[in-house]
């Protein structure tokens, strides 16, 4: 009888694309791990075909973008309070909602095929549990489980839910647009994978040759274009002539870059080397120094790589002044919250939190307080961030023009694509995903006034 029950089992045999998305969820949710890094190392070193590679960015990215809604329905169904189950469990069961309700599979297959997984990384018992919870979920259509939704009058519950954001990031976002509409949108397009975006590098590529690779121009950056596939496998991009960079990102350095003049230019806060990389090429082009500052030793590795050449430090950027040197242009990309470019980094609407806003904030301001020290006289200072939040944008102004009397706050209207429209929050160019289909980028400009009089 014992040996009949043994013949009868079977060990678990889950396909290889769920279970590496799966792992890799877990390095994300629980390790504090990065999917934007994780993921193109998991694929290059996995000999999955093309397909299937598709299929784990797909289920990865979406998991962790939709996580709160998936956590909405499966508390629903729960037996126990959805927080206090097993992490596993947790991660297992959204992948498997993620399958019945965003994607193309079939109810049945995306049960079978994630209990599977379970079995092999959770074991039988907790995989019976996952079992439950998805035949459950498979019980209702999709949207049955959200008719509760509708009841809900305030805005910030029922978007937080429907879209997928903690309610702290649908506040800032009303904050700033003051009409739900816009919040909405900017909320949906967040949850809208982006195409990866080329940028060409002055005096190493050109758009054209983007362009003749087949991928598409970008609307408002002369340099950039998008396509489809992985850019890995162009050589232009393997030989490090051009890089990957959103558009957004593109217009900051290009922008900056127009209002900068001198001969000597820093970006102080320079990794992973996406600026960095850009404007080291426009300053070759123009014979124009420039050097890279950046405080994380593997990312200032990373931006010797793409810098053609250029200086590159290793150290706060709060300390530059102990370096010794005077700057004509500065460019502050300052780490912030990362608000405005939740399409790339689905993490990191739930990694950040209104504590992590406070302590970005002083660290801004502190690199700010640095950056004016070592800026020469009619000097251009940049401060940027990929987030829109008040506190990290216009409120950081603000306090730049009442602390620092000898800085004119500079209007980014001339330096602006003709053709990008409604990009101003008061003289700073402030985008918006749902507008601009880039990154949500701010990017404020100063310059610094002359201290001799006549």
């Amino acid at each position: 009888m014992v040996e009949a029950r043994r013949n009868s089992f079977k060990s678990p045999k889950p396909d290889a694309a769920r279970l590496l998305a799966f792992d890799l969820l877990t390095e994300v949710n629980r390790n504090e791990g990065y999917s934007n890094l994780l993921l193109p190392a998991a694929l290059n070193a996995s000999s999955l075909e093309e397909r299937d590679r598709n299929f784990v960015t797909e289920l990865l990215y979406g998991t962790l973008r939709m996580q709160g809604k998936h956590d909405y329905v499966l508390s629903q169904i729960s037996d126990r309070p959805w927080s206090e189950v097993d992490p596993g469990i947790v991660d297992v069961a959204r992948m498997g909602v993620h399958q019945i309700h965003e994607l193309r599979v079939p109810d049945h297959a995306a049960v079978a095929a994630t209990v599977e997984v379970a079995r092999k990384r959770l074991g039988e018992s907790k995989a019976s549990f996952v079992n439950a919870l998805l035949r459950s979920v498979t019980r209702k259509e999709y949207s049955e489980w959200f008719v509760q939704l509708e009841l809900v009058k305030d805005n910030v519950s029922r978007f937080s839910i429907l879209y997928s954001h903690p309610e702290w990031i649908v506040s800032a976002y009303f904050d700033l647009l003051k009409d739900w509409e816009a919040v909405e949108n900017e909320l949906r397009t967040n949850n809208i994978p982006a195409l990866p975006t080329l940028v060409s590098w002055p005096g190493y590529s050109t758009q054209q040759e983007l362009i003749d690779l087949g991928a598409e121009p970008t609307l408002y950056s002369e340099l950039g274009a998008r396509m489809k596939g992985n850019p890995g496998n162009l050589d232009l991009v393997r030989h490090r002539l051009a890089g990957v960079q959103d558009e957004g990102s593109q217009l900051v350095a290009t922008v900056f870059a127009s209002a900068a003049a001198g001969t000597n230019w820093l970006d102080l806060c320079a990794g992973p080397g996406g600026k960095a990389a850009l404007l080291s090429s426009v300053a070759k082009s123009r014979n124009i120094n420039f050097t890279a500052n950046e405080f994380s030793k593997p990312r200032a590795d990373l931006v010797k790589k793409v810098v053609h050449g250029a200086r590159v430090w290793c150290g706060d950027g709060r300390e530059i002044l102990n370096r010794g040197e005077f700057f004509d242009a500065i460019l502050i990309d300052a780490p912030c919250t990362g608000l405005g470019a939740l399409r790339r980094r689905p993490e990191v609407r739930w990694r950040r939190t209104l504590n992590d806003l406070r302590n970005l904030t002083l660290l801004q301001r502190e690199l700010i307080e640095a950056a004016i020290t070592t800026l020469n006289d009619e000097g251009v200072l940049g401060y940027a961030t990929c987030s829109p939040h008040l506190a990290e944008t216009s409120v950081q102004v603000l306090d730049i023009l009442k602390r620092h009397p000898e800085l004119e706050h500079v209007d980014v209207a001339p330096y602006l694509p003709a053709n990008l429209q409604d990009a101003k929050r008061g003289k700073s160019m402030s985008l918006w995903t749902h507008k601009h289909g880039t990154d949500a980028m701010f990017l404020a400009l100063f310059r610094k006034k002359s201290s001799v009089t006549d």
